[in-house]
């Protein structure tokens, strides 16, 4: 094979670390035997380099291929979705690197991680990962430059340097292209069948859900005031409502569930000033949105439901910015249909008896709807209910009967559900709102962090000239969870996030450490709204500001100018560094042993030759006259063999050269 097509073992080096960071964002979410698979694989392709193995023939690729195929449906039980799509991909990654042996091979390796790096940004687009997906870049390109340096037998740090360099002056160009060129949607954002576990809230609910969900520490959205901040207690950011019971269980009504001409929101009467805000959601592969009460979204694209929430067509599979008003006095529905009436005071047949018996009594001692519902959060306050993350399971059929008269132990799921469950009973119509309460204000950006462990559900209840009015039972059992969140809350317990032991909001008492989040999460809102959140629409308006009319001329020639300011200084530079000199292998070596004999004072004349040289150095330093005799000996050989920039010069001698020179540290 000529020296042109083989791979050198520098680049064997720097494809192999290039893979391994690859594959390392994915490692949590493979199967395991995908990251033996590549620590085989790089140790057969060492092997085949040292001549111990062979490269595999058509048989065995063909096993390979099929097994994988196999391990992967295992696996996921299924060949189509994001996650085994990706998993295929990545084992055929590391099965190309066995059957690497020409230098068009490792151009395919190559180019494959380049798109195995983008196939990150499918599942986050988060700060981190964009830095490190960067890094990747640069390796990667490490190791296309590294490919063409033929004859480098050694590990050459210099590689990186010369592939740092390259995407640098590439930086101002893309920078250029961010800004200015057509935005359309990335690959990322082509809707997927994706199998990971949903984030947040589903689309139905059991007593206890919440509270697994509260175990995670996760961010579920930020969001930014325009003006003041109002209090935390007041921030009921509503998301899903309930208004179905089946087997145990809430769900929310269908689309289709409406008749036709309910589908749209009746309009509220609004009074005083609205609440003007931004949220950024975090993917959650659902289509709801959140905002607190009457939610009118300012975004194109934000459907408003019947129940007067917000949702997106398609489910959110990246970030999703929205600009939010709310009203948080406005009466919601004043008036009630039959139908809805109908829908919202309906329970299943046989459920539950014992709580309908009591909810009828307890109606039956009182006036008014609203003399009930007090009466109601009365003996959730009064009696021996505990609020706990640690509930236990109930039964499907009859759960609230277990709850309000055996075990007495919920989380805000189970008073919101029995409280529902008892208005219904008496005939009034109720349902369950499932959202976020609170969240945690950043002083160094005044965002407000709303994490998973703020999922929360509360209660809707319908009274005569006031519509629908939010009634929390939880606020009765347990106010602290109201008015300063869940840790506190749960102090006494102590299961605040015990699932989550490495979280960075455990350690919050630690000043430093709580900074460094906070800013932190600072830098991830920015990254999300000046970066991930730059859509065409904010790109049109940027250029409107810049360039005011915008057309195709104005558009082009930006672009040809930009390119121009930035591609002729590189060109520049590049013509210029053509002109000079290129030292050798060889003499790189060389000079690099005349250094080291220069720090004792032994400096070399212009126009001495190696062999005066060394005679010279031989009389000053005669411990060390066998190696200096060796790397002069091995110079001569190499400087007056193959090419003059030594190319052509044998393999194993200069590799021989190079260790003598390493090994020499003189000293006096």
């Amino acid at each position: 094979m000529k020296l042109q097509q083989q791979v050198p073992r520098n680049a064997l080096v720097w494809i192999i670390i290039s893979m391994f960071a690859l594959v390392a964002p994915h490692a949590l979410r493979l199967p395991p035997w995908v990251l033996l698979v590549y620590v085989v694989a790089v140790i057969w392709r060492i092997l085949v380099y040292r001549g111990r193995w062979s490269f595999p023939g058509r048989s065995v690729k063909l096993i390979l291929i099929f097994s994988s195929f196999i391990g992967v449906y295992v696996s996921y039980g299924t060949l189509v979705g994001l996650e085994p799509m990706v998993a295929l991909l990545l084992t055929a990654f590391a099965f190309k690197l066995i059957e690497l042996s020409r230098r068009n091979d490792a151009y395919v390796l190559l180019f494959l991680g380049y798109f195995v790096c983008i196939t990150e940004f499918l599942f986050s687009q988060d700060l981190l990962i964009t830095l490190y997906s960067m890094l990747n870049v640069v390796l990667v390109t490490t190791a296309l430059v590294a490919l063409h340096q033929p004859g480098e037998h050694q590990f050459n740090r210099g590689s990186i340097r010369l592939a740092g360099v390259m995407l640098a002056q590439a930086l101002p160009l893309m920078v250029v292209i961010f800004f200015l060129f057509p935005r359309i949607d990335p690959l990322w954002t082509v809707p997927v069948n994706n199998h990971m576990a949903k984030t947040g809230m589903s689309d139905f609910m059991k007593p206890g859900d919440v509270a697994k969900l509260s175990q995670s520490a996760d961010v579920a959205l930020r969001v930014k005031f325009d003006g003041d901040i109002p209090p935390v207690s007041a921030l009921y950011w509503r998301g899903l409502v309930f208004s179905r019971m089946q087997q145990g269980a809430w769900s929310a009504l269908d689309y289709y569930d409406v008749p036709v001409k309910q589908q749209r929101p009746r309009e509220m009467r609004t009074s005083g000033d609205a609440l003007e805000y931004t949220v950024i959601m975090e993917p959650s592969w659902q289509n709801w949105l959140y905002g607190l009460h009457y939610a009118r979204a300012t975004t194109p694209g934000v459907r408003h439901t019947a129940d007067y929430r917000l949702s997106t067509l398609s489910p959110l599979e990246t970030e999703y910015m929205y600009r939010v008003r709310s009203w948080t006095q406005a009466q919601a529905e004043p008036g009630l249909s039959q139908w809805r009436r109908e829908i919202e005071t309906r329970l299943p047949p046989g459920s539950n008896p014992r709580t309908r018996q009591l909810a009828q009594e307890m109606k039956a001692l009182t006036e008014t709807d609203q003399q009930f519902i007090d009466a109601v959060l009365n003996k959730f306050s009064t009696q021996d209910y505990v609020y706990t993350l640690q509930p236990g399971s109930l039964s499907e059929l009859h759960a609230m009967d277990e709850f309000l008269f055996e075990s007495r132990r919920g989380f805000c799921e189970h008073y919101a559900s029995a409280f529902t469950v008892m208005m219904r009973a008496a005939g009034v119509p109720a349902r369950v709102v499932a959202g976020y309460l609170g969240g945690e204000i950043n002083p160094v950006n005044r965002t407000v962090i709303v994490h998973q462990f703020d999922a929360h559900a509360w209660a809707e209840v319908w009274l005569q000239g006031q519509g629908w009015v939010r009634v929390d039972p939880t606020a009765a059992v347990s106010p602290e969870r109201i008015e300063w969140g869940l840790e506190a809350a749960m102090q006494a317990e102590g299961s605040f996030l015990s699932e989550a032991p490495l979280s960075a909001l455990r350690y919050r008492n630690i000043p430093f450490l709580n900074l460094l989040r906070l800013r932190y999460d600072a830098l991830t809102y920015r990254w999300q709204s000046w970066i991930v959140g730059f859509n065409s629409e904010r790109q049109l308006n940027l250029l409107r500001d810049i360039f005011g009319e915008i057309n195709t001329r104005v558009i082009a020639t930006v672009l040809l100018g930009s390119w121009v300011l930035v591609l002729v200084p590189v060109s520049i530079s590049l013509f210029r560094k053509r002109a000079t000199r290129q030292v050798s292998r060889p003499d790189r070596f060389y000079l690099k042993f005349c250094e080291r004999l220069a720090r004792l004072g032994l400096v070399r004349s212009a126009g001495e030759t190696p062999g005066q040289f060394f005679l010279r150095a031989e009389a000053a330093l005669p411990a060390y006259a066998g190696q200096m005799r060796d790397i002069t000996s091995l110079y001569n050989q190499l400087a007056y063999a193959g090419t003059a920039d030594g190319e052509g010069a044998d393999a194993s001698t200069l590799d021989t050269f190079s260790r003598a020179v390493k090994r020499f540290r003189p000293s006096r």
